[in-house]
C-alpha cells in the first residue's frame, strides 16, 4: 500500500533531478544538517532508528563521501549538531539531542571532520539552521561563514529531508533572496545525501503523541517543497578530477 502511494505521489507531484557539476573556479561551501547520533545511529534515543535503515544509511555514507572531497580540497564545511538544553522540550518531538549528550555528536563515520581546519561546527537548538546560527549579538554564524569564504555554491545534505533540512534550505532561499548571502547564488540539495524517519500509520494510530510518517513519501516530498522554493535537486555531483557521487 505504501509503495503504491509513492508511486501515486512521485506521479502526481514530480520533480526534476539533475547531475551538478562543481567546478574549481567556484567558490563551493557543503552543510551538513544534524547528521548526528540521535537521529541516525540505532537505539540511540528517541528519534533515533530501532533497526538498521537504508536511508540513513545511505545519507550517511553519501555526506561522509562529500565531507572527504571538500576536506581534501580545503573547501569550508559547516556542520549543524542538534543540540539542546536539558529540560527544553521541542514541541512535538519527546526529549532528544541534549547537549553534551552522545544523541548530540556527530556519528561515527563523520567524528573525523572535527579536527579538520577548514570545519565549522554549529550547535543549534531548533530545526532551522539559519535561525538556530543567530548569536545574542544579533550576528549569524552562518551568514558569517557563506560572506567570508565568498560561497557562491551551496550544497546541503543530512536529515531530516523534510524538516530540518527542508527549513534550512527555505529560509536561506529567502535570506539570499533578500540579497543577504551575497555572493550565494545556488543552494543545491543532494538528495542521497538526505534522509527523514519513518513512522507507519499504523504505529502512529496507538500513540495520540505521534504523527505518521512514511518515510519514502516524506522524503520526496521534502525534495519537492525545496524544490519549489528554489533550489537545485541534485541526483549526482561531480567535481573536477574525480568521479561521481
Amino acid at each position: 500500500m505504501v509503495l503504491q502511494t509513492v508511486e501515486i505521489l512521485t506521479s502526481e507531484i514530480p520533480f526534476e533531478e539533475e547531475s551538478v557539476f562543481i567546478s574549481d573556479d567556484v567558490n563551493a561551501g557543503l552543510v551538513l544538517v544534524d547528521i548526528v547520533n540521535g537521529f541516525c545511529t540505532v537505539g540511540s534515543g528517541n528519534l533515533a532508528p530501532t533497526e538498521p535503515n537504508r536511508q540513513i544509511s545511505r545519507m550517511i555514507e553519501e555526506s561522509r563521501k562529500l565531507a572527504k572531497v571538500f576536506c581534501d580540497k580545503k573547501l569550508p564545511v559547516l556542520a549543524f549538531l542538534d543540540s539542546h538544553p536539558p529540560g527544553k522540550l521541542e514541541h512535538p518531538y519527546p526529549p532528544h539531542c541534549v547537549t553534551g549528550s552522545d544523541e548530540s555528536k556527530l556519528v561515527p563515520a563523520l567524528s573525523w571532520i572535527e579536527e579538520e581546519p577548514n570545519v565549522t561546527i554549529r550547535h543549534k537548538d531548533c530545526y532551522d539552521g539559519y535561525l538556530g546560527s543567530i548569536q545574542e549579538d544579533g550576528s549569524n554564524v552562518f551568514v558569517d561563514w557563506v560572506k567570508s569564504n565568498k560561497i557562491q555554491t551551496l550544497l546541503v545534505v543530512g536529515i531530516c529531508t523534510d524538516i530540518c533540512v527542508l527549513d534550512f534550505v527555505c529560509s536561506t532561499i529567502s535570506a539570499k533572496n533578500r540579497g543577504f548571502l551575497e555572493p550565494l547564488e545556488d543552494v543545491v540539495v543532494y538528495s542521497k545525501g538526505c534522509a527523514t524517519f519513518d513512522i507507519p500509520a499504523s504505529l502512529a494510530r496507538n500513540n495520540k503523541d505521534l504523527l505518521a510518517h512514511p518515510q519514502e513519501m516524506m522524503h520526496h516530498v521534502g525534495l519537492y517543497m525545496a524544490k519549489g522554493r528554489g533550489a537545485k535537486i541534485a541526483s549526482e555531483v561531480s567535481f573536477h578530477g574525480l568521479k561521481n557521487l
